[in-house]
């Protein structure tokens, strides 16, 4: 059984292809640049050099034909036809309410995620025009939805309604959402392994850190707060949007620099976070190579992100109650050992003692770290996140009928004796 991932953005498709009897990634890449020109696609087939092709992409159909005709290639392929493909998992961004775990995609489905693409006018159109795309390219296989903001539906409505005019929620569903749910759904899995706890025993943060940044404040194995909100803008230092800010502060630039609504959700979304602080970079690489050589505007950069991690894990320990371990995983909260010691170091008081070697040969997004010393009272895990296992398990699960929802689902790798693959 192969099962295709399909991750749509706006101007890019990632795909993922796993054989699930063999519980291997027979094939992964992304097709870039898609509808603005010069589009190519990147293939990689493991044991094999990464495949290069240009090719134009006026639209998601032309991407994901691309790359059908790729994995289908008789040269740089993994399979004959796409017959061999079972089924189809889609990443979608927002689920609004209607959504609370993964479901298979019909033409009521559909039209639920089209009624709140508002709420997610960045990401919700394309993830929608991939599934269109995919199904009228492969119109007799199952395709699943697989919601960013699922996990996050376990939320109390103290952590999700914002003290705004109530009718604001009512009217126009204003509220918290959340989002990377699968990435901290499969993390605070791993970590309640790693405990030798059942997850529903579990107080975690997971902090999920690349470009985009957000974390979740999990009691008992369920999200009880996170720190995006209605949209992805809210809550940490990300690589271009600003996090938490004084909401004056639009209406006032607005007003002294003449701009339109649209102008200062561009800034906010795209011109702020790191970029803004240090005017050059968004790779935190670059940041920590350029704050070592000197450069004040970097450095301050690394002090604002830590100084809000360490905010957060404050916050929601407060939130969960005793904490079992904080997990760092995505690209930043993965490879940055920089940011996580100087976010965790000093917080022995709350029961966290950073140990400064693990931490730094914490580099790897293949291996689960524990950074903490041994007789620290709550641990710290680097865990590499695996958000397209939780599509594909999630998709065998629905056609298999024995998918309910993560709170009572099995999956494969929150038992004991999962080995990465």
């Amino acid at each position: 059984m192969i099962i295709m991932a399909l991750n749509c953005g706006s101007s890019s498709v990632k795909y993922q292809l796993f054989d699930w009897e063999k519980k291997v990634v027979v094939a992964k890449g992304m097709v870039e640049r898609v509808i603005i020109g010069d589009s190519f696609i990147m293939h990689e087939v493991p044991g094999h050099e990464t495949y290069h092709h240009e090719h134009d992409c006026p639209n998601h159909q032309a991407a994901i034909d691309l790359l059908i005709r790729t994995v289908t290639d008789p040269g740089h392929g993994v399979i004959k036809s796409v017959d061999e493909i079972s089924a189809v998992g889609h990443r979608v961004v927002h689920g609004g309410e209607k959504f609370t775990c993964s479901v298979l995609i019909n033409d009521n489905v559909l039209d639920a995620v089209k009624e709140v693409q508002h709420l997610a006018p960045l990401h919700n159109p394309p993830n929608i025009e991939g599934i269109e795309a995919a199904q009228a390219l492969m119109p007799h296989v199952p395709h699943i939805a697989i919601f960013d903001t699922a996990f996050h539906q376990t939320m109390p409505e103290h952590a999700y309604i914002y003290p705004l005019p109530y009718e604001w929620y009512e009217k126009h569903q204003v509220r918290r959402y959340g989002f990377h749910g699968t990435s901290h759904l499969y993390v605070s899995k791993r970590a309640a392994v790693l405990l030798g706890k059942k997850a529903t025993d579990c107080n975690i943060v997971t902090m999920h850190i690349g470009n985009g940044v957000s974390h979740c404040a999990i009691k008992n194995g369920k999200s009880v707060d996170t720190t995006m909100g209605l949209t992805p803008l809210e809550g940490a230092v990300m690589g271009t949007r600003c996090g938490d800010i004084d909401p004056a502060i639009p209406a006032f630039m607005m007003q002294k620099e003449n701009l339109s609504a649209k102008e200062i959700d561009s800034i906010l979304n795209k011109k702020s976070g790191v970029i803004g602080i240090t005017g050059r970079f968004t790779d935190r690489r670059d940041v920590i190579e350029n704050a070592l050589s000197g450069d004040k505007r970097c450095q301050l950069s690394l002090e604002i992100e830590a100084y809000r991690l360490k905010k957060y894990i404050g916050s929601y320990m407060a939130a969960v109650g005793k904490l079992d371990a904080v997990v760092f995983t995505a690209g930043v909260g993965e490879m940055g050992a920089a940011i996580r010691e100087k976010a965790i170091e000093g917080l022995e008081h709350i029961g966290i003692k950073l140990d400064r070697e693990r931490n730094k040969g914490a580099m790897t997004r293949k291996r689960e770290t524990l950074i903490t010393t041994d007789d620290s009272p709550v641990k710290v895990y680097v865990i590499p996140t695996d958000e397209e296992l939780v599509f594909t398990e999630d998709v065998v699960a629905i056609l298999n009928g024995t998918y309910t929802d993560h709170m009572h689902f099995e999956y494969s790798f929150a038992r004991p004796d999962f080995v990465r693959k």
